[in-house]
């Protein structure tokens, strides 16, 4: 068994958000997805993103309000949402004293599978 520490893996920051991937820990012959761990501070958002991979997040602290396709989800701690590779999408934080903890997985779509279900 190996374990992740999100305290203590290397991160780097993208605006203000602390962004801890796993690539770090040389896992891409034992699982076929990438993943990191994210943190946005209260009252923040994360930029303005759309990527090829399908993206599973997982809420682990905090409530994320995500921004997609036109429409506003609140997701809350222990619930998860999945975009598809064409979707632009903000994380807000709308807290005013609660950090919003972030766990993705993604991967590239299988051919003609976009995630759009």
């Amino acid at each position: 068994m190996r374990t992740f520490d999100l305290r203590t893996g290397e991160d780097q920051f993208v605006k203000d958000l602390r962004v801890v991937r796993w690539e770090q820990y040389a896992l891409d012959r034992e699982v076929p997805f990438q993943a990191m761990w994210y943190s946005v501070p209260p009252g923040s958002e994360s930029p303005l993103d759309q990527h090829p991979e399908l993206e599973l997040s997982l809420v682990v602290a905090g409530t994320a309000h995500v921004l997609s396709g036109g429409e506003e989800h609140e997701i809350q701690q222990g619930n998860a949402f999945l975009l598809s590779s064409t979707e632009q999408h903000v994380v807000q934080n709308r807290s005013d004293s609660v950090e919003l903890t972030v766990f993705s997985a993604y991967w590239m779509p299988l051919a003609g599978d976009h995630g759009d279900e």
